[in-house]
């Protein structure tokens, strides 16, 4: 990977570091940054990777946009590799948002979450109110959920913006479409695993923090609209493939202690359900050539097993009060 040379550099420190991983991001980028912009909290930088965009999207940010610092990369590095570039090159803030370019933020996102953190010094990571729509009635997601199958899921996602969703909770994780978290925390557990590339990377990011002993937030002042899988496609082959290849390797490398044992047979079966369900819909090739991926990786996650349960700081019990027992509260 190669850096080309900033069009932009701060001579102080800046409270926030807003990381932006793009890929011929179109209009879309520029209309995030946009948002950005107008955000009333302004002790931020964003920082946009671009991985190797051919749509002209880094010509369009460079002249709309010059406020914005931009790392070109010389290859598609994927999402994790794109973060952990910016978190090693271009990051000295004490707190780092990571903000997907389909991601429209409203006007009070970033202070909502900074406000959080301050009032929170307890928390490591902040969750965002995730839309769907411009109108704000359906939801995108309220945090990611962990079930205890090794199913991982956007709680609230596709379902009506109700009053529920109106406090502030913890939550297993917060999706790194529109997330806050301490530098400091991200740095002990070892970044983003860039072998996912793409998908479920935050998931795996949220277990490894809480293993070390952090602890997430769901923030619902933070209020963002997602368009969701803009560039890749809902449901497409990629997707499916790194989504259900990277699951497995979640589990494996983060489930501690006798829950992975406890738990295995349901994560197998998990697997099974899921290869049947997706053969129906004609994708069951994908899925099998994931599973095969996963397996073959195992060696390497079990590994790095061993490094991760070796730094663990929380207890088992600790881990499984927060696990989801009750898949269909994934439809609520």
């Amino acid at each position: 990977m190669t850096q080309q040379p900033a069009i932009a550099t701060h001579t102080k420190p800046t409270m926030v570091t807003v990381i932006i991983v793009n890929f011929n991001g179109g209009d879309m980028i520029c209309q995030c940054l946009g948002a950005l912009q107008r955000q009333s909290f302004q002790d931020f930088i964003a920082v946009v990777v671009d991985n190797n965009s051919s749509d002209g999207s880094v010509a369009s940010i460079r002249l709309q946009h010059p406020e914005a610092v931009i790392l070109a990369l010389n290859a598609n590095a994927g999402f994790a590799s794109g973060v952990n570039h910016a978190l090693r090159t271009r990051t000295q803030s004490p707190l780092v948002a990571l903000l997907n370019p389909d991601a429209f933020p409203a006007a009070h996102w970033l202070e909502s979450l900074v406000t959080a953190a301050d009032a929170h010094p307890e928390f490591a990571a902040f969750g965002s109110r995730m839309y769907s729509d411009d109108a704000q009635l359906l939801l995108d997601g309220v945090g990611d959920a962990y079930h205890v199958s090794g199913l991982p899921w956007r709680q609230g996602h596709g379902y009506s913006n109700g009053t529920q969703h109106d406090r502030e909770r913890e939550i297993f994780a917060p999706c790194a479409a529109a997330a806050l978290y301490r530098l400091d925390a991200l740095q002990s557990v070892g970044l983003l695993d860039e072998d996912f590339f793409l998908y479920v990377e935050d998931v795996d990011l949220g277990f490894r923090l809480r293993l070390a002993g952090y602890r997430a937030l769901y923030v619902p002042q933070a209020g963002i609209q997602h368009v969701g899988s803009a560039f890749v496609g809902r449901n497409s082959d990629f997707q499916v493939y790194h989504g259900h290849r990277n699951l497995v390797w979640v589990f494996v490398k983060n489930m501690p202690g006798i829950l992975f044992w406890l738990f295995l047979p349901l994560h197998i079966a998990l697997n099974l359900v899921t290869l049947a369900w997706f053969s129906l819909r004609g994708k069951g090739q994908v899925v099998l050539r994931a599973k095969h991926d996963a397996v073959r990786g195992i060696p390497r996650y079990w590994a790095k097993r061993k490094s991760v349960q070796g730094q663990r700081k929380t207890s088992v019990w600790a881990i499984l009060r927060q696990l989801s027992w009750n898949p269909f509260t994934r439809f609520e």
